[in-house]
């Protein structure tokens, strides 16, 4: 097995914004609040961090920050997935430089490429960088899935180590696994598929709901990765309300606004995202009460 980037729950951070660009104080103390509760790794600029909206500028500052405020506390893993292989070879060796300790590379949206096609696209992003690489599977988002014979083919490469695999569909994670588990490490993209992709042999998740609940989803992994199963699934099971109301409208909407209400200062939704409808607002608000979560606004 290739080294291992990270256990557990890692978060897929939100990137607060105000109208000046990054609100870099309020993303310091969202960085602190989840490496004091438990967080085992920093996803920064994922879809959750709204970098579709990102010009590169910004997305190699908002990488540059995250790593210095970390101080090496838990792995940095940066998002530079692209639909243009070369932006994507150019964004990865810059978060290399910038000091990430690993990148996340969801497959190339629009353009839909061939299992060929993707297999060229990320052998060559690969080549180009000396950190591991994490593929990340989401066809709802991308129209395009990997199949399991292009990631067999994939996982052969020294420095692509796991794949985020969002596909919802467990029995496709389960062929997976089955051919590739002893060559890379498999993370839950859906926090309603923690428990279940672990059981197939998963090793954490890159989660959303780790952002208001850091300390909740450390403790469902360790529990799930300690022999507490029991406790695990329980956990699943009590957070599920909360997950589909933080995806009743698209991410990363629901997140930045329950963290909103929660009193952090997650600030504000860039176009095309918009604040939440009032139906879904009052769903969520409910949710995060439900769960144990005081809102302060």
């Amino acid at each position: 097995m290739k080294n291992r980037l990270f256990t557990g729950s890692g978060v897929a951070i939100v990137t607060p914004f105000n109208e000046d660009g990054v609100d870099f104080e309020a993303f310091g103390r969202l960085i602190d609040y989840q490496v004091e509760h438990g967080t085992d790794a920093i996803i920064v600029c994922g879809t959750t961090g709204e970098s579709a909206t990102m010009p590169d500028y910004e997305h190699i500052s908002v990488v540059e920050y995250c790593v210095k405020k970390v101080n090496k506390r838990v792995p940095v893993i940066a998002g530079t997935g692209s639909n243009d292989t070369a932006h994507c070879v150019e964004l990865s060796k810059s978060c290399e430089a910038a000091g990430a300790d690993g990148l996340l590379l969801v497959t190339p949206y629009y353009n839909k490429a061939t299992q060929k096609g993707l297999i060229k696209h990320y052998t060559m992003i690969a080549d180009s960088v000396n950190i591991p690489m994490i593929l990340y599977n989401v066809p709802s988002r991308t129209g395009v899935n990997i199949g399991v014979n292009t990631l067999f083919e994939l996982a052969k490469h020294e420095n692509i180590v796991a794949i985020k695999e969002a596909s919802g569909n467990i029995s496709l994670t389960a062929e997976m696994a089955a051919k590739c588990l002893d060559k890379i490490d498999f993370y839950s993209g859906n926090d309603d598929c923690v428990t279940p992709i672990m059981a197939l042999g998963g090793v954490g998740v890159i989660s959303v709901l780790a952002n208001i609940a850091p300390q909740y989803m450390h403790d469902m992994c360790a529990d799930y990765l300690e022999g507490r199963i029991e406790d695990a699934v329980k956990k699943q099971l009590y957070s599920i309300e909360l997950i589909n109301a933080l995806f009743s409208e698209v991410n990363p909407i629901p997140v930045k606004t329950a963290l909103n209400l929660m009193g952090f200062d997650a600030g504000m939704l860039r176009l095309p995202l918009c604040e939440m409808e009032d139906k879904n607002l009052t769903t969520l608000k409910d949710a995060l009460v439900n769960f144990g979560i005081n809102i302060k606004k």
